[in-house]
């Protein structure tokens, strides 16, 4: 049998203890065999070894094999600028792969686990006698002494138990204190058994003598660090789409620089000649620039979204987020403030608002509220803070409204709530006489009251009103509160403890809930118009659950499975029950709500997971995004987390949602960008090669525009706000790609010829003016030659410049944009302008790049061509949304 099972001799038999403890001798025995009361840290990467990996990707692999590349044709061709074009490369590498490790390393620090869940000292028999013990030398068979707000070190069997109560919300996600006793239990799982405290849990109430039979990763606290540990984290979506990239332009590269250096051989081109115009021509095709881009504008996503109240731990997630289709949400503390607050109070046969209390202030009512409470108060922070339950607390501020002199009361004696009773009675001295003060639930406390206060006067409390009450009581559960009868008597001084609580007079009932965040209601609204689904995955009780849903507008009629139902589900009656429109989990562990996770990943949704419990950690790991909460998440759940919630609060993750849905389309936006002018860069050497004109574009010139005029612009369409409309669309599809054809075929076979027939234009008109004809060779550093490389060079700036415009919308007209409302896009281009100029004007620019300085006339042809590509986009544009919804 399990140790909840037992009774107590027998637990203590079971463990090999006893009432006075364990020996000293023995206790250091097994802390040396099952090991220190402490849970081991979420398994995490080594820095060197994360370090390592933004080196090591993909497309870091197909970078350094263009620098290798560059290297070998530079020791067998020297003064080709391969040398200058290998150094850059690299440079990005590194410059990509510390940024990126910087970016999450720093996220990772600002949420480094405190890791004080577990008490570090507690009250343990050794010997026969009480001793202060680090938390982390429990073991097994110790018998320990706790009270109320203590953390509890380990999973114990309670022994004794004097009005116990214990929030069991870190570890089952259930809000309501619950009531534990020392009776054996009949219960098969050892959470659910009322004599079993949980490691990681706190003490509400009362005070307690209890047995560790499990410690550290024993412990449920425990197994569910373990259960996160041993799952693994998947890739993002906005990963797997960078892969997939990487190897449709790796492959697309090597294939064309393949196939030209077989075009050249059979020209005859001489071998490293060959070579040379053939890893050019790969490394046009290989946009350097991509990588670091994309990193900078997740980068930049995370700050707006930081402002926004949400820390990202992990940058792929902020386009993960974006494409989110499901949100499973916790509800104690995401979707509620995880406090309790009186909404109604039934009095004399009717309903009241706590807003009506000026009229009720001579009821009896409050009197309970005010002294019937077992809450202690503290300072913190320089103020006076009640510390207890909540549902106490609400009581006691409630009666403060009403009443506002306190006589003096003397506590005399408690007869302590228990399960069975469901009532806690406390009995004081007054000047008016010894008081006792009652609150329970309704079927409990009923019974032993013989009156009512009613109107001001106490009556006969008859069969009829004792039917109202329980109608009233229902009507109150029905919206969700949890109902409270309160009571009280005189007490003749020597009355025995067991009649106490005899002839109560009833003062009336009180609702409280734990009340939803103001913003949620509108949040859900959000993500219903944004096609995102919302389900509610809770360990509370179905009734509180489909009562929230109601009030904040998730729900109307739900599908509701609890955890026993989910247990014997299937995993296809799962996936089918997941099909509901309206769905709630209610009364599930962690491993359940994994397995909610996983089922919901199996259909093809992009999950993400919010949580504040460590049972909620396994899930949050196992989710496309988890999101843990800031203020209330626990330790295990924030480091499981890609997102972290700094305010707590639902609405910041539709906010979030919001950012993450731009950063796809604006990687989709400067990717355009990008690739179209790869056209560009490739078409000279393939002009070079089949119709052997001079090379009108050099590796070096390459380089400057991927790694120099390119970026900041392509880094501002990274910072486009996001369209007013972009919550008003369902989520893309998980089959949805990054790189699709009609990017590709835009950039590529549209705005990159365009681009392409600018530049080679600007390059014949530079040699026709300078008297070059078909055939002439033309020597690498001679003027005519260096000005007509310059000016393709400086056409292709010239129409990067109109297509950082272009590219704000594949549909939309530019003139639909506020031309100032992005001004980073502005001062991306003056620099590009400004770099440009000083290539082709400055002698260090001429030097490193091999220009020269080159006419007014030539800019002034190559504008034309820029509005030109401005004039036929907008009228593929106007053809698009025509004849396309």
């Amino acid at each position: 049998m399990k140790i909840h099972q037992l009774t107590v001799e027998q637990a203590y038999a079971s463990l090999h203890s006893s009432l006075i403890g364990l020996p000293e001798h023995e206790a250091r025995r097994r802390l040396q065999e099952y090991g220190p009361n402490r849970v081991e840290e979420v398994r995490e990467e080594s820095l060197l070894l994360s370090f390592a990996k933004e080196f090591t990707h993909f497309f870091a692999l197909i970078l350094w094999l263009a620098a290798m590349l560059a290297f070998v044709a530079e020791w067998n061709e020297p003064g080709q600028g391969m040398a200058m074009l290998g150094y850059a490369i690299i440079g990005v590498i590194l410059i990509n792969g510390v940024f990126s490790f910087w970016q999450e390393y720093r996220a990772h620090k600002a949420v480094v686990a405190l890791r004080n869940l577990l008490p570090h000292q507690v009250k343990a028999m050794r010997d026969g006698a009480l001793r202060q013990i680090p938390a982390a030398e429990l073991v097994p068979g110790d018998v320990i002494l706790l009270a109320d707000g203590d953390a509890v070190p380990a999973d114990c069997r309670l022994l004794e138990a004097f009005g116990v109560r214990v929030n069991n919300a870190t570890i089952t996600g259930e809000s309501l204190p619950l009531a534990r006793n020392s009776e054996r239990s009949s219960q098969d799982e050892a959470q659910n058994s009322r004599n079993v405290l949980l490691a990681g849990t706190t003490m509400v109430s009362g005070e307690a003598k209890a047995l560790v039979y499990a410690t550290g990763m024993h412990s449920e606290f425990g197994k569910i660090a373990h259960l996160t540990q041993v799952t693994g984290a998947a890739l993002s979506p906005l990963q797997v789409e960078i892969m997939r990239l990487s190897r449709f332009i790796a492959t697309l590269s090597v294939l064309i620089g393949v196939v030209f250096f077989l075009i050249g051989l059979w020209l005859g081109l001489p071998f490293w000649q060959n070579l040379i115009f053939a890893i050019g021509i790969i490394v046009a095709n290989v946009p350097e620039g991509l990588l670091p881009t994309v990193t900078l504008a997740l980068a930049m996503a995370t700050q707006r979204m930081v402002k926004r109240n949400a820390l990202v731990c992990h940058l792929p997630a902020v386009e993960t987020l974006g494409s989110t289709t499901v949100i499973c949400t916790d509800k104690t503390g995401t979707l509620t403030q995880n406090r309790m607050t009186i909404e109604k109070l039934f009095l004399s046969g009717k309903f009241y608002l706590p807003a009506d209390i000026a009229q009720l202030r001579d009821s009896p009512l409050f009197a309970v509220a005010m002294y019937c409470h077992n809450l202690k108060q503290s300072e913190h922070e320089g103020k006076q803070v009640l510390l207890g339950d909540p549902m106490e607390v609400a009581l006691l501020e409630l009666a403060r409204m009403a009443i506002s002199a306190h006589p003096d009361h003397k506590r005399i004696d408690e007869i302590p709530f228990d399960t069975d009773r469901k009532r806690l009675s406390l009995l004081y001295k007054t000047p008016g006489g010894n008081m006792l003060y009652c609150k329970g639930a309704l079927e409990t406390v009923l019974p032993l009251c013989r009156d009512i206060h009613l109107n001001g006067r106490i009556q006969t409390l008859d069969d009829p009103y004792r039917q109202r009450l329980f109608q009233a009581q229902e009507s109150m559960a029905e919206e969700g509160l949890r109902v409270l009868a309160l009571a009280y008597r005189r007490s003749v001084p020597g009355t025995a403890r067991e009649r106490l609580e005899e002839e109560l007079i009833l003062c009336g009932l009180v609702g409280m809930e734990d009340p939803p965040r103001a913003e949620v209601p509108a949040a859900i609204a959000r993500c219903r118009a944004a096609g995102i689904k919302v389900i509610m995955v809770t360990g509370d009780h179905p009734h509180t659950a489909r009562a929230i849903g109601r009030e904040i507008g998730l729900t109307q009629t739900p599908l509701i499975i609890v955890g026993d139902e989910l247990r014997r589900m299937s995993q296809i009656q799962l996936q089918l029950a997941l099909d509901a429109e309206e769905i709630i989990f209610a009364r599930v562990g962690a491993d359940q709500k994994m397995r909610i996770v996983q089922a919901l990943k199996k259909k093809g949704e992009i999950v993400a997971v919010t949580g504040d419990g460590v049972n909620d950690a396994p899930a949050l790991k196992a989710a496309d995004v988890g999101i843990s909460m800031g203020i209330s998440g626990t330790d295990v759940a924030k480091q499981s987390a890609d997102i972290i919630l700094l305010d707590d609060n639902f609405a910041s993750i539709v906010a979030a949602i919001e950012e993450g849905r731009a950063v796809f389309e604006n990687i989709r936006k400067f990717m355009t960008y990008i690739l179209t002018s790869n056209v560009p860069e490739l078409i000279p050497y393939l002009a070079f090669v089949l119709f052997k004109i001079p090379l009108p574009l050099t590796i070096v010139q390459i380089l400057a525009v991927d790694l120099g005029t390119d970026m900041l612009p392509a880094l501002a369409l990274g910072a486009e706000a996001p369209r007013d409309d972009v919550m008003q669309r369902p989520p893309r599809a998980r089959s949805e790609r990054l790189l699709h054809w009609p990017l590709l075929l835009r950039a590529y076979l549209f705005l990159g010829l365009l681009e392409a027939a600018a530049a080679m234009a600007a390059f014949f008109y530079v040699l026709h003016n300078g008297g070059w004809y078909y055939g002439q060779i033309l020597a690498p550093d001679s003027t005519l030659y260096l000005q007509a490389t310059t000016a393709c060079l400086s056409a292709i700036i010239v129409m990067q410049v109109m297509n950082v415009f272009i590219c704000r919308h594949p549909r939309e007209s530019v003139f639909r944009f506020a031309w100032f409302g992005n001004r980073l896009l502005l001062l991306g281009i003056a620099l590009e302008i400004i770099l440009i100029l000083l290539i082709v004007y400055m002698p260090l620019g001429n030097s490193l790049f091999g220009t020269t300085p080159i006419g007014v006339d030539v800019w002034l042809y190559a504008i034309p061509f820029g509005v030109a590509m401005l004039a036929l986009d907008e009228l593929r544009k106007a053809l698009l949304r025509r004849f396309t919804k």
